[in-house]
C-alpha cells in the first residue's frame, strides 16, 4: 500500500513538472496599421500570478492618452489531469502616434519569483491622416472600420497556361454583426479561362487583415488560367451587407443596443501580369500544355481479321490545363480506315487546379491483309514549377491484319500478275450450239405488262418534270439552303450532348465542348484563345448580329453555370434546343 502512494507521489509530481510553464507577458495591439490622426490600445498580459514592479516602454514617438487601466481574471477549468487555473493579468494603455513612419513600441517588463521578463518589441506602420468623422460613434463610420471584403490571389506573376485561384474573403471584428449578405456584382475575369469552385459550407474561421485579428469566411472561389500576357484586371466584387453596431447604448437589463446599417463594400481590384513561356527548349509539337502529365498510346487489338475493329486510345492524365489543349492525333497507313476520336474526359476541378485525365479513341478498321505501322507519337508539356519543357513519346505499335484481301500494289505502272483462282460457276461451259424451241405462251403485244411498259414512261415524264422543278425552287433558296445546312451542322456537334441527356454533369461538359468545337471548326482558333470577351470580337468582326453573339455567350454561360445548379431534365431539353437554335442563327450568317 506504502508503495503504491509513493508511485502516485512521483506521478503527480511528474505531471506537474510537464504541465508548469514559465511565466510569460505578451503585448497585443487593436491595429497595426492606422493613420497619424488615429488611436490605437496596446495591451500588456501576464499569465502568472505574483508579478510586481511592472515597468513599460517608455513609448517614444507615442502620446500616451489613456491609462494605464488594469484588470485581472482569473477561471478554473476541468481536464482529465484534474482542475487547471489560468490566470491573467493585463495593462491597458491608448497611444497615438506623433509622426508617420514605421514606428516600435518597445518592451515591457515584470518582476516575478526574482526573475526579470520582457515583451517582444512591436511594429506599428503609420500613415497620412485619414478622415475621421466627427462622431467616432457613426453606425457607418464603425461598419466602414469593422468589416472589410478581400479578394486574396495565390500567385500574382503566373505562367500563361498555369492555373491560379482567386478567393474572396469577407472579414468581420468581433465589435459588429453580421445579418445579412446579398452580392450585387460578380468579378469578371477578363483574359482568363474561369472556372467556380463549388463551397459547399460556410465555416467561419479567424485570422489576421493588416495585422488586426478578425473572423473570416471565404465567399467566393474561382479557378483562373491566363490565357495571355499583360496586364490583366480581376475586376472588384461587389456587395450589400446588413450590420449590427452597437450604439453604446444599453437597455434597461444591461444589453448593448445595436442598430442595422446596410452598406455597399467592394474589394480591390486585382493585378495579374502573366509570364510568356519560354522560347528556349520549345518543343515544335508543343500545343499549349502546361502542368504535370502523364501520357500514354494504346492499342486494344493488335491481331485481327479484315473489317474487324481495333481501338486506338491516346490518354493524358496529371494536373494542369487539360481542358485547353487539343491531345497529338494519329496517323496510320491509307489501308487503316480510322475514324474521328471520341472525347471523354474526367477531370476535377478545385483549389489546387484542373486534375483528371482526357482521352481520344480512335476506331480503326483494316482493309487489306497485311501488317501495319502505327508511328510512335510524342505529347510535349511545359512544367512550370521545374521551367522546363517535358516530352514524353511512345512506341510504334503494329497492326496484324491475318485473314482479308490482298493488297495489290503496282510496280513501274506494270500491272502485277496474279495467279486466277477458280471458285464456284467463274468458269464453265459455254455451248456453241443453239437449239430453238416453240412459245406456246400467249402474245405479248396483247398482254398487260405490255400497255404497263407504254404507258408507265408517259406518266414519269410530268413527274420528273414537278420534281425538277422542285429541286430549282430548293437550290434557288439561299436562305433555306443556309438553315438546312446549318442544322445539319448543329445536329453534328450536338449529337454527343444530346446522347447525355438526363445525365446534368456529363450533358452541360459535352455541350460546352460542342459549342466550343463549332467555334474551332467555324473561325479557326486554338483551344486557349476561346474566351467570352475573344469570341464576342471574333464575331463582331464576322458582321454577326450583336443579338446572336450575345445569345451564344449566353448559352455558354449557362451550361458552365448549371453544372453547379440543380437543373431538371425539362431545362436541359431546353438548353439543348436554345443551343441548336443559336448555332443555325451564327452558321446562317457565318
Amino acid at each position: 500500500m506504502k508503495f503504491k502512494l509513493e508511485v502516485i507521489l512521483l506521478f503527480c509530481l511528474f505531471s506537474l513538472g510537464l504541465t508548469a510553464q514559465e511565466p510569460t507577458i505578451k503585448a497585443s495591439v487593436s491595429k497595426n496599421k492606422l493613420g497619424v490622426n488615429q488611436r490605437l490600445r496596446v495591451q500588456f498580459s501576464i499569465d502568472t500570478q505574483g508579478g510586481e514592479n511592472f515597468t513599460p516602454p517608455n513609448f517614444e514617438n507615442f502620446r500616451v492618452v489613456g491609462g494605464p487601466s488594469q484588470s485581472v481574471s482569473q477561471s478554473i477549468s476541468s481536464t482529465p489531469q484534474g482542475r487547471q487555473v489560468v490566470f491573467s493579468q493585463s495593462y491597458t494603455y491608448i497611444l497615438q502616434p506623433k509622426r508617420k513612419g514605421e514606428l516600435t513600441i518597445g518592451k515591457a517588463t515584470v518582476k516575478i519569483g526574482g526573475k526579470t521578463i520582457a515583451s517582444e518589441p512591436v511594429k506599428i506602420i503609420v500613415l497620412d491622416a485619414v478622415e475621421i468623422p466627427k462622431d467616432p460613434n457613426d453606425p457607418n463610420y464603425v461598419a466602414q472600420q469593422n468589416i472589410h471584403l478581400v479578394a486574396e490571389i495565390s500567385d500574382a506573376r503566373p505562367y500563361v497556361g498555369e492555373g491560379i485561384y482567386v478567393e474572396y474573403r469577407l472579414y468581420v471584428s468581433e465589435n459588429v454583426s453580421v445579418y445579412d449578405t446579398n452580392v450585387t456584382e460578380a468579378p469578371k475575369y477578363n483574359g482568363f479561362w474561369n472556372q467556380d469552385i463549388e463551397i459547399t459550407s460556410f465555416p467561419v474561421k479567424t485570422g489576421k487583415y493588416n495585422g488586426e485579428d478578425y473572423r473570416y469566411i471565404v465567399l467566393q472561389k474561382a479557378l483562373l488560367i491566363p490565357t495571355k500576357t499583360g496586364k490583366l484586371s480581376i475586376d472588384p466584387m461587389k456587395m450589400d451587407i446588413v450590420i449590427g453596431v452597437p450604439s453604446g447604448r444599453t437597455d434597461f437589463f444591461g444589453n448593448v443596443i445595436t442598430s442595422n446599417v446596410r452598406k455597399e463594400f467592394a474589394s480591390t481590384k486585382k493585378i495579374v501580369r502573366p509570364k510568356s513561356l519560354p522560347l528556349e527548349g520549345k518543343p515544335a509539337n508543343f500545343n499549349g500544355a502546361v502542368g504535370d502529365f502523364n501520357f500514354n498510346v494504346s492499342l486494344s487489338k493488335e491481331v485481327l481479321k479484315a473489317n474487324e475493329t481495333s481501338e486506338v486510345t491516346v490518354t493524358v492524365a496529371g494536373k494542369g490545363n487539360l481542358k485547353l489543349f487539343e491531345l497529338p492525333t494519329i496517323v496510320t497507313p491509307s489501308e487503316l480506315e480510322m475514324y474521328q476520336p471520341e472525347r471523354k474526359e474526367k477531370v476535377r476541378i478545385n483549389a489546387n487546379g484542373i486534375t483528371g485525365t482526357v482521352t481520344d479513341t480512335y476506331t480503326v478498321v483494316p482493309q487489306y491483309k497485311g501488317k501495319y505501322k502505327i508511328p510512335s507519337v510524342a505529347f510535349s508539356y511545359f512544367n512550370p514549377k521545374e521551367r522546363a519543357y517535358k516530352t514524353i513519346s511512345t512506341d510504334d505499335f503494329y497492326v496484324d491484319v491475318l485473314q482479308g484481301k490482298e493488297l495489290v500494289v503496282a510496280n513501274n505502272n506494270a500491272v502485277q500478275k496474279q495467279t486466277v483462282v477458280t471458285t464456284g460457276n467463274n468458269f464453265r461451259f459455254i455451248a456453241t450450239k443453239t437449239i430453238f424451241s416453240e412459245n406456246s405462251s400467249s402474245n405479248f403485244y396483247l398482254s398487260k405488262l405490255f400497255y404497263f411498259l407504254l404507258i408507265f414512261p408517259l406518266v414519269l415524264i410530268p413527274v420528273g418534270v414537278i420534281i425538277n422543278r422542285k429541286n430549282e425552287e430548293r437550290s434557288n433558296d439561299i436562305v433555306g439552303n443556309k438553315t438546312r445546312k446549318a442544322q445539319r451542322l448543329a445536329k453534328k456537334y450536338l449529337s454527343e450532348a444530346k446522347k447525355q441527356l438526363g445525365k446534368k454533369e456529363a450533358f452541360y461538359e459535352a455541350l460546352e465542348r460542342a459549342l466550343h468545337n463549332y467555334l474551332k471548326a467555324k473561325l479557326g482558333i486554338e483551344t486557349a484563345e476561346i474566351s467570352k470577351e475573344r469570341i464576342t470580337e471574333i464575331l463582331e468582326d464576322k458582321q454577326v448580329a450583336k443579338e446572336d453573339i450575345h445569345q451564344f455567350i449566353e448559352v455558354l454561360k449557362s451550361s458552365d453555370f448549371a453544372r453547379y445548379t440543380p437543373f431538371t431534365a425539362t431545362q436541359m431539353q431546353e438548353e439543348f434546343e436554345r443551343a441548336s437554335k443559336v448555332i443555325v442563327l451564327l452558321d446562317k450568317q457565318l
